[in-house]
């Protein structure tokens, strides 16, 4: 009887064995795959605009590999960065808290303060603090190889990637010469590591933050590329993101070849808006159409970006989400997927049930601080959005905007006074927020001239510019804005 039941249990044993095997082929399996960890590629663009890619609608643009992951994984409408310039969104990712919290609120080491300003800026960290514990610090920890690709810009000497959780950092360029073998960003080394690092990690849970300088200015890129884009908006820049969409093709293949897809999350995104506005020697650049503004301001051009996110077998294809996320979500979301321990303080909210589509978020606020005045036109505001009502404030003026992103997403029409309770409402929750991350303040700015404010800030509004529907008047009278704006900041 004895021998019967232990040959019985063993048979019991191996059709269990079996069927959970057939369950997990057939899509029911548990949450992670059995004994693994997702490896995860983070792809971050330099100054991606939300209407950058072909999946969101761009026309005269060519992505043919980010529009192909958009419908094999989620594809973002209402995800935004946590600033509108590069630095404050990068920390956020790095630490899952807010900008303001950290302490950088710019990009380093910042824009010298200027007469044109009615306020002095709030001072910055110039690096990331030793004591905030990283997303990389958190993987590795649970195991994961790490590395940073390309661009850092969260300190220099002693904040490096290696002093915050990276096994290995390579820089890249930020401006090579276009030529048959790389762009003018230095888009092919960098995938070429990028591709080398998931190869030589293969065996074992990797991080890869692979951060582009694309298509931040200044970029170039060959003739024949520029030809062919002749009719694109700003031709050089449409060869721009068809550099970063090949490199996304490029790692995506490599992941096929090691039969990594299913075990790789792979996100895409952007630090912050795309530049509406001339800068450097460049005339034009992109438009975020239909958004407001673009990079340096807290209306959506500047802070709602493009977000791609694909996890074969684990997050359903071909969605298209419209939760609200925010840059400071990913450390908590991430370090979940990993089994890892998140740092005991965070801003940032877990994805992870919204991302397998089993877990609606509560609706929330997303707030933002920008205690500066950037070289885009953007001045000291705050903003907050909870649902459909967006509410910005001007600390350098008394103006106060509300605006409802459900009929308005374009932030044309300004109904802060049709609806007050909801500007009170808001406006405190945001003072509240501010008082809550220990928000640096600012102070008068003794050689002020009211002359050179209105010039930059009043006379012309930038943030209504549209160089995809400017006139030609509206055109040259932004080129005389640029060069006054470049004057100015050079002279203080």
């Amino acid at each position: 009887m004895i021998h019967g039941f232990a040959v019985s249990s063993r048979w019991f044993a191996l059709a269990w064995l079996c069927l959970l095997v057939l369950l997990n082929c057939s899509g029911y399996a548990a949450d992670t795959p059995a004994g693994s960890k997702p490896n995860i590629v983070f792809i971050l663009a330099d100054d991606l605009g939300i209407n950058d890619l072909g999946c969101y609608g761009r026309k005269d643009h060519q992505t043919p590999h980010l529009d192909r992951l958009a419908a094999e994984g989620i594809r973002f409408t209402d995800a935004y960065a946590a600033a509108s310039v590069c630095s404050p969104t990068r920390a956020a990712l790095m630490t899952g808290l807010a900008p303001a919290r950290v302490k950088i609120t710019t990009f380093m080491p910042g824009r010298a303060d200027a007469a044109s300003q009615k306020l002095l800026q709030a001072k910055i960290l110039n690096s990331l603090p030793k004591q905030l514990q990283t997303l990389p610090e958190c993987l590795k920890e649970a195991g994961y190889a790490t590395a940073c690709i390309g661009k850092w810009h969260l300190g220099g000497k002693d904040s490096q990637p290696r002093d915050h959780g990276f096994d290995r950092f390579f820089p890249g360029k930020a401006r090579t010469v276009p030529s048959e073998t790389e762009g003018s960003k230095g888009e092919t080394l960098l995938t070429d590591r990028a591709c080398q690092f998931i190869a030589e990690k293969k065996e074992q849970p990797f991080f890869l933050y692979l951060a582009h300088h694309t298509p931040h200015i200044p970029y170039a890129a060959r003739p024949d590329r520029i030809e062919a884009n002749r009719s694109a908006h700003e031709p050089a820049y449409a060869a721009t993101i068809e550099l970063l969409d090949a490199s996304v093709g490029r790692v995506l293949a490599k992941l096929d070849e090691l039969k990594l897809r299913e075990k790789t999350l792979v996100i895409v995104s952007s630090d912050n808006g795309g530049l509406h506005v001339p800068e450097l020697n460049h005339q034009r650049i992109t438009h975020c159409t239909p958004f407001r503004a673009g990079k340096g301001f807290l209306y959506e051009g500047g802070i709602r970006v493009p977000l791609l996110v694909r996890w074969p077998g684990q997050i359903p294809a071909g969605r298209v989400c419209r939760t609200p996320v925010i840059t400071t979500d990913w450390l908590p979301t991430l370090v979940e997927f990993a089994g890892a321990t998140p740092p005991k303080r965070l801003d940032g909210t877990s994805l992870a049930g919204l991302l397998r589509g089993t877990q609606e978020l509560p609706e929330r606020a997303l707030c933002w601080y920008q205690p500066h005045y950037v070289n885009q036109g953007g001045r000291p505001s705050g903003a907050i959005r909870v649902g459909r009502w967006k509410f910005i404030e001007h600390y350098d003026f008394p103006n106060i905007e509300l605006y409802d992103l459900q009929t308005d997403p374009g932030e044309v029409t300004n109904v802060a006074d049709k609806h007050p309770e909801i500007v009170n409402r808001l406006k405190q929750q945001l003072a509240d927020w501010r008082r809550e991350v220990n928000a640096e303040e600012m102070a008068p700015n003794p050689a002020f001239q009211e002359e050179l404010f209105r010039k930059l800030y009043v006379e012309i509004d930038p943030s209504r510019y549209n160089s995809a529907t400017a006139s030609p008047e509206e055109f040259q009278r932004m080129q005389s804005w640029r060069a006054l704006m470049d004057k100015v900041v050079r002279k203080e």
